[in-house]
C-alpha cells in the first residue's frame, strides 16, 4: 500500500474576496503558535496574495531541509474544510507563502481549529472531532501548484 498522508478539501478566501478550492496536506509536524496555511506561490497568486501585499512580512522558519524564508500575512485567510456531507469553518488563519513548496499545508493549530482528527495517517484516514467514532473519511488526491 502506498503511503498517502491525510489531505482534505479546503475552501480558502483571502481578504480581497478571492477564493480557491484545493486539497491540502495535514502536517502535524508544522507547529506554530497560530493557525497557519502554507501556500505555494501558484495558490497565493489565485488568492491575490502574490506578489505579497504591503502588510506582509518576511519570516524565517526551521524546516526539515533547513531554514526557509517565507512571506507571512497575519490573519489573511478564512478557511473551510469541505467534506461530502458537510463543511466546517470558517477559521481565520495566517498565510505563509513559499516559493519552494508545491502543496498547500495545514499546520497543527489550523487542523485543530477545523476539527480534524487523524485516524490513520499512512493510509489517509481521518474524521471530524464530532463525527461518530465509526465515521471514517478518506484522503483527497494531492493538488500540486
Amino acid at each position: 500500500m502506498r503511503a498517502l498522508g491525510v489531505r482534505v478539501r479546503l475552501k480558502i478566501r483571502s481578504k480581497s474576496g478571492a477564493e480557491v478550492e484545493s486539497s491540502a496536506l495535514v502536517n502535524s509536524g508544522f507547529e506554530t503558535e497560530t493557525s497557519q496555511l502554507l501556500l505555494p506561490v501558484g495558490a497565493a497568486k489565485k488568492l491575490d496574495l502574490y506578489p505579497p501585499p504591503p502588510e506582509a512580512s518576511i519570516v524565517e522558519l526551521g524546516t526539515a531541509g533547513g531554514p526557509a524564508r517565507l512571506f507571512l500575512i497575519r490573519e489573511g485567510l478564512k478557511v473551510w474544510v469541505l467534506a461530502g456531507d458537510r463543511s466546517v469553518g470558517p477559521v481565520t488563519a495566517d498565510a505563509l507563502i513559499s516559493a519552494v513548496e508545491e502543496e498547500i499545508l495545514i499546520n497543527d493549530k489550523l487542523s485543530e481549529g477545523l476539527k480534524l482528527v487523524l485516524v490513520a495517517m499512512g493510509s489517509g484516514k481521518w474524521r471530524f472531532a464530532d463525527d461518530p467514532p465509526d465515521k471514517i473519511r478518506s484522503s483527497e488526491r494531492p493538488r500540486y501548484w
